[in-house]
């Protein structure tokens, strides 16, 4: 067992060969819908953060809260194991900053960062298109992050004016994705 955990956090990440996407931003901002097309368009597996935090370890998104490790060591068993690897979610800069950046510096092949950037009446308007009952607008407002940006990264900014198709083929060219389609 202790071989399996040290191979795990060997400095270098993946391969040369292995794409690691990263895209964050504010609820209802569409990133869970780029991290399900970009799956179904190409051989990668994704990350989500509301799943392994809420679902899985169930606690809040705070400082310190263990989903900034359980992800990390998620994202460096995938890429550990020549898989390519979307992970999505809120993200928050202050409390996942760290780990993304060690992450981003561990990796031995393309990163690519996309941070959605939306204003918070077209966030809303998405998100009531997708009938989600688990939370409404108030909430919204209250995890609310104006630009949050994160530093150290060269993140690129995706805003309301990009479909969805149009999001992917930007994420695809950026990050140079050599996957086979699907």
């Amino acid at each position: 067992m202790f071989l399996f955990w040290f191979d795990l956090w060997v400095v270098g990440v993946g391969s040369a060969s292995t794409v690691l996407v990263v895209l964050r931003g504010n609820s209802g901002s569409g990133k869970s819908t780029i991290a399900r097309t970009l799956q179904d368009r190409h051989e990668l597996a994704v990350i989500s953060q509301d799943l392994l935090r809420r679902e899985v370890l169930g606690v809040g998104d705070g400082r310190g809260n263990p989903a900034v490790g359980l992800i990390d060591l998620v994202a460096r068993f995938a890429l550990d194991r020549g898989m390519h690897l979307v992970m999505e979610g809120i993200l928050r800069s202050d409390i996942y900053g760290p780990m993304l950046r060690s992450l981003a510096d561990d990796h031995l092949g393309t990163t690519g960062f996309f941070r959605f950037d939306l204003p918070f009446e077209e966030a809303l308007r998405r998100h009531n298109t997708k009938g989600c009952s688990d939370f409404g607008e108030s909430e919204l407002r209250q995890w609310w992050r104006d630009h949050d940006a994160l530093h150290g990264c060269d993140e690129r900014v995706i805003g309301s004016d990009r479909d969805p198709d149009a999001i992917v083929d930007l994420i695809t060219t950026a990050v140079r994705l050599a996957l086979p389609n699907r």
